[in-house]
């Protein structure tokens, strides 16, 4: 893919294969790798030949084995385009990260938060949670219709819940999302996205450093607390920006994208209004038809694998399409329909094996909480501009909508 100066958003440049939709589907292409060959040989977006992995069974087959699918990069592995380490080690992207790492490195971090997304802390958070709802909901009544659900309801409810149980000042918000927002972004040049990323590693430093001072009664005083001892500054530091960045981003692009699918199905989005016993089951097949993350991180083959027939050597880079899989006919019937009344409790779009991910309980319960929330409080919501020109963020490795005007 080439890289440009300006962002591909608003340019004539197709994005990789990997992270191609049509509105809320995944691209006929994907579609087509999956009943022919299930594996294609694409690109990433540093250019880098990689093997996506399209078939629910193989996609899951690859997640699930991390001994020859690894995400941990040998020693002295940097991408093109990507800037040398620096002496303290800053941009060194595996210390810390949970998704650059394999066990048991991942397991001695990942046990370290494993409570903090228990059921019984989920339950705790849920009055808080239904708080945050209601006044994210009074301050969209209080505007004039019509409104953009993105900025108004599906970003700030997950960016102030994980703010709070981070720790981080929801007045630094403007900021860390705008930072986010482009560490996601693929058509971003390289050297800004790596600057956004030390800007964000800073920042995340800055509040590591007053939380030893001062620990509070959030997830990083927490860390510091009971763990303070096992954890280096900079594996604090990777920690919380991954969960700030995954915690508002993948929720957030849920929100919007579900209140969308609901809106295009208005006998679906009654019963997510109405039958609290259709809640759970619904945010299932959302997840299941949404797929806001289209792969997962990148895996690098410790040896000669065969995956449909195909054998890849060792050394070589495999994609596993996370949205491919999730509208496999092999596991669901009539994939490309959304029904809120299927099974859809084996969907990976949180991911598979020991790379799961980690918030998911956190997602999962903001989603059962908001969504019946908004249609109850707005019965009549509907769109305000054409479903044929919504823009999405097509170039984003988490997907979801720039903006959805509704009025109610």
């Amino acid at each position: 893919m080439t890289q440009t100066g300006q962002s591909a958003e608003a340019g004539d440049l197709a994005p990789p294969l990997q992270i191609r939709r049509d509105g809320l589907d995944p691209t006929w292409e994907l579609g087509e790798v999956r009943a022919s060959t299930g594996l294609r040989t694409a690109q990433n977006v540093f250019g880098i030949p990689v093997h996506l992995v399209t078939r629910y069974d193989d996609v899951k087959a690859v997640l699930a084995d991390h001994q020859r699918f690894s995400t941990a990069h040998p020693a002295g592995f940097v991408m093109p385009g990507a800037p040398p380490l620096s002496a303290d080690g800053v941009t060194d992207p595996r210390a810390g990260n949970l998704l650059a790492l394999d066990p048991p490195a991942h397991h001695r971090l990942r046990r370290m938060l494993t409570g903090e997304f228990t059921v019984r802390r989920m339950a705790r958070l849920r009055p808080r949670i239904a708080e945050i709802v209601e006044q994210q909901l009074d301050e969209m009544e209080r505007q004039s219709a019509p409104a953009d659900l993105v900025s108004t309801f599906a970003l700030p409810i997950p960016s102030l819940v994980i703010c709070e149980l981070l720790g981080v000042p929801y007045a630094d918000r403007e900021d860390f999302q705008r930072r986010s927002d482009s560490l996601i972004d693929v058509s971003m040049p390289f050297a800004e996205r790596y600057r956004l990323q030390r800007d964000s590693h800073d920042y995340m430093r800055s509040l590591v450093k007053q939380a030893r001072r001062h620990p509070g009664d959030d997830m990083l005083g927490m860390l510091v607390r009971e763990h303070g001892d096992e954890l280096s500054d900079h594996e604090l530091t990777a920690i919380c920006g991954l969960l700030l960045l995954a915690g508002h981003e993948t929720t957030s692009n849920m929100l919007g994208l579900s209140t969308l699918a609901l809106l295009r199905h208005p006998d679906q989005l009654a019963a997510v209004r109405d039958d609290p016993d259709a809640v759970i089951p619904a945010i299932e097949e959302l997840l299941r038809f949404l797929s806001v993350l289209h792969h997962s991180i990148p895996r690098l083959t410790t040896a000669d694998v065969e995956i449909c027939g195909v054998t890849i050597p060792a050394g070589e880079l495999v994609l596993a399409s996370l949205v491919a899989a999730n509208r496999d006919p092999g596991l669901f019937d009539d994939p490309d329909v959304l029904d809120i009344r299927r099974d859809a409790a084996s969907q990976i779009a949180f991911g598979h094996g020991v790379h799961h991910c980690i918030g998911a309980p956190l997602a999962r319960l903001e989603l059962r909480i908001a969504l019946p929330a908004l249609f109850r409080r707005f019965p009549h919501l509907a769109l305000a501009e054409d479903f044929e020109t919504l823009k999405y963020h097509s170039f984003h490795l988490i997907y979801g909508l720039q903006s959805l005007a509704v009025r109610w």
